[in-house]
This record gives structure tokens, C-alpha cells and sequence, in this order.
């Protein structure tokens, strides 16, 4: 049985499935994030709304519309990155969430494409935890896909690079201007390399240190590939799927069969010898 998304359901139809008790997949993918110059904006969603396809295709679960404005400081400085503060982003989450939570939905795996979203998504289940006693389970992107990591040959990632730019490829092609696709590293190459996280706020020619980047890029886009692409999104879905069967073993498990019922013989005949 496959899955499906929320938004072609009926309220009908969404409050059976709630009462059923098929798992619901929040996907979180920003619609309008700088993404250099040959990505678009809306490079996140695609990515999150492929993967919910992908689970759909193969779990019976409801997959809800993907969130797609979310906390990502980094990319203010360019024109069209939209950006919520982390307490709008954790009061959306707990909002959005919470509904569900109202509708009997205990079983809740989010699926995370950003980066910078993981602090406030980890405030926001645990606030979910404490105040309502449902488990929200998350997954980040920068824990899938571990297979396939040997594939990509650029210096460093984090952005836009060759790996982001590789799934655009293999999702939707005709958004990608690989003609644009530049080399960027910032001064990311000459960073000390620590144990220490720092925040960044990407910055074109005044910035310096971890926040140049004249493109909006880190990483080498040149580089990708429409199979590259192909296989990054199937070694990530495939870790998303195993690990929601994992969390929820009986939601998936095949439900038994009531045996049909043997007609009885009408009153008055008699067996034949």
C-alpha cells in the first residue's frame, strides 16, 4: 500500500487515516533560499518534496505539505532569501505540529533539508515532548545518504555544491543554469580546522573569513551530475524509509486476515452418504 499527501485528501478521508494510524511525514524544505547563480530559490523544497514522494511511494504514510520558510541566517544578504527567526520557525513547527497531535496523530517523523533549522526543530520536538508527551522524531539531511559520500569529488561542500547541485540535476534539470555553476570556496580553504562550530552570514566582496562568498555558493558545482544526483537521492530516501519502518515496526506490519465463515447447511437437509 502506497502513501499519500495530505493536501488531496478530503478532512474524511485525513481523519480516517489519522484513526488507522498511518505516520505522518513533515517534510521541511525552504521555497525561496539563495542557492548561488545557477540554482533556484526553491532548491530545498524539491529536494524535501521529493523525498516525501519517495517515502509515500513506498510506506502507507500521509505526507504533510512540505514547511517552506523556515530559520536560514546565513543567506540573508541575498535578494530573495526568505527567513523567519527561531522562535517564528519553533512557534510554526509547534503549531503545524500540534494540529496533528489534536487530531490523534501520535506517530511524526520530520524530515529536515536545511541546516541552520536543525536547533530550532530540536527545541521545537522537545518542547512538543514535554508539553503534549508525543515523541516527534527528525532526520537531517547531513546524516543521510552516508553510502554515497565517496562520490563527490570537490574540495569541500556545504552549499549549492556539487552534491545539492547533483539532486537538482536528477530532479527537476531545467531548473539548473549549469552554464552559471562557479567555483566557491570562500576562504573556507584556508580555515583552521576545529572541533568549534561558528556562525556564518554569507557575504559577498567586504566579508572575510568563513563568510565570503561572492556567489552564495560553498563548494564546486561544476563538478555534478545528473547520475551522481540519482544515486545521492536514493541512498537518502532509502536511509529515510528504513529508519521510519524502524520507528514505527507496527504501523507497517501486515494486518491478519479474518478467515471466511463456512455457510452451514440450511435446516431440514440431509448429508449425502
Amino acid at each position: 500500500m502506497k502513501g499519500v499527501w495530505l493536501e488531496d485528501l478530503t478532512w474524511v478521508e485525513a481523519a480516517e487515516k489519522f484513526k488507522a494510524g498511518w505516520p505522518v511525514v513533515v517534510p521541511i524544505g525552504a521555497r525561496a533560499k539563495e542557492h548561488g547563480h545557477h540554482l533556484p530559490l526553491k532548491t530545498d523544497y524539491l529536494v524535501a518534496r521529493d523525498f516525501g514522494q519517495r517515502i509515500a511511494d513506498a510506506l502507507p504514510v500521509i505526507v504533510a505539505p512540505v514547511v517552506d520558510f523556515g530559520y536560514y541566517p546565513a543567506f540573508v544578504n541575498y535578494p530573495g532569501s526568505q527567513h523567519l527567526r527561531a522562535e517564528t520557525f519553533v512557534a510554526v513547527l509547534k503549531d503545524l505540529i500540534g494540529h496533528f497531535i489534536d487530531h490523534g496523530v501520535t506517530r511524526i517523523a520530520v524530515v529536515n533539508t536545511g541546516v541552520s533549522t536543525e536547533a530550532p526543530l530540536r527545541v521545537a520536538v522537545r518542547d512538543i515532548y514535554e508539553e503534549r508527551k508525543v515523541r516527534v522524531a527528525t532526520a537531517d539531511i547531513r546524516s543521510l545518504g552516508a553510502a554515497t559520500r565517496g562520490l563527490m569529488k570537490q574540495k569541500l561542500g556545504g552549499h549549492g555544491d556539487e552534491q545539492e547541485t547533483s539532486m537538482i540535476l536528477a530532479i527537476e534539470p531545467n531548473s539548473v543554469k549549469m552554464k552559471l555553476a562557479r567555483t566557491d570556496y570562500g576562504h573556507a580553504l584556508s580555515e583552521p580546522k576545529t572541533v568549534f562550530y561558528v556562525p556564518t552570514i554569507f557575504e559577498g566582496s567586504k566579508a572575510s573569513g568563513p563568510d565570503y562568498s561572492i556567489t552564495g555558493v560553498r563548494g564546486d558545482p561544476s563538478l555534478a551530475s545528473a547520475e551522481k544526483g540519482r544515486k545521492v537521492l536514493a541512498a537518502m530516501a532509502k536511509d529515510l524509509i528504513d529508519g521510519i519502518k524502524a520507528l514505527y515496526p507496527e504501523a507497517f506490519a501486515p494486518r491478519a486476515t479474518k478467515p471466511k465463515a463456512v455457510p452451514r447447511r440450511a435446516r431440514g437437509t440431509k448429508r449425502r452418504r
